[in-house]
């Protein structure tokens, strides 16, 4: 579809499309440049994550992440903008540090960034901050299955296989007022159980292909991650191993003393 021809991504839009049978596109996206180029490029979300500690700040896990780190990069993507749904992460404690600093926090991030919703990790534990969020007119995404911010308590990046507890967790959350879960490393088909359970779309990463929707990170996407990428990614380009050639050619000119040459340089 042209850019001329695509309508703004919204809420209900976004949901529609589950019903309608059409999959949802979603990438993570932390400034302006990478923003753009997604949002051109067509995809119908994108999500400021709380992976930008890891795949942007270099820690090993994204509990690091604050909530002003947030609100920064998420300022930086919805200038690059125009037509995908912008949702930004809470970080890591926001969402248990109580109803009200929830809402406070969650506003802050509509207020200062101009996105469109939160995402937030949990299911049926975090049912009433869900609710309180939607009442306060702030659109949530929820998010279960393996969650970053509890990799410690989970005991690691681990794939998570217990069907009734994810069930609950998804049905739970759409109760709350979610409009869409992250479904994230499952098995395919408790992943397709749960898509067929809910009414809202379910974004799947490492969740099989029966999953409403997908998101990746995008460095993984486009092999810009260096060091361990997730066996559930598939590279779609080089772009890291462009960048050093193209970083390694630059240089050898410079020494050859080859470039700048007298095209590209200004004239007396």
């Amino acid at each position: 579809m042209s850019k001329s021809k695509r309508k703004k991504m919204t809420v209900p839009r976004f949901v529609a499309k589950k019903a309608a049978g059409e999959k949802i596109t979603m990438l993570t996206a932390y400034d302006y440049a990478m923003a753009q180029l997604l949002d051109n490029a067509g995809v119908d979300s994108i999500l400021v994550g709380d992976s930008m500690g890891m795949v942007v700040q270099g820690h090993s896990t994204t509990i690091p992440v604050t909530l002003d780190e947030m609100i920064y990069h998420g300022r930086m993507v919805t200038r690059g903008v125009k037509n995908a749904l912008v949702i930004v992460d809470l970080p890591f404690p926001t969402n248990h540090l109580g109803i009200e600093a929830t809402i406070a926090a969650a506003g802050r991030v509509l207020k200062e960034t101009e996105c469109t919703a939160v995402k937030l990790e949990g299911g049926q534990e975090q049912a009433k901050v869900i609710a309180a969020l939607v009442s306060a007119g702030i659109p949530v995404m929820a998010h279960t299955g393996l969650r970053p911010q509890s990799v410690h308590t989970m005991g690691g990046y681990k794939v998570q296989r217990d069907e009734e507890v994810l069930l609950q967790d998804a049905l739970s959350a759409e109760a709350a007022g979610a409009f869409g879960i992250v479904l994230e490393c499952i098995p395919r088909g408790i992943a397709k159980t749960v898509s067929e359970k809910l009414t809202i779309p379910t974004i799947g990463i490492g969740a099989g292909a029966d999953c409403d929707g997908q998101v990746l990170v995008i460095n993984d996407l486009i092999g810009l991650t260096t060091g361990y990428v997730p066996s559930f990614v598939k590279p779609f380009a080089n772009v890291g191993e462009n960048i050093q050639q193209a970083v390694s050619n630059w240089s050898d000119e410079v020494r050859a003393g080859s470039f700048p040459d007298d095209d590209h340089s200004f004239a007396d």
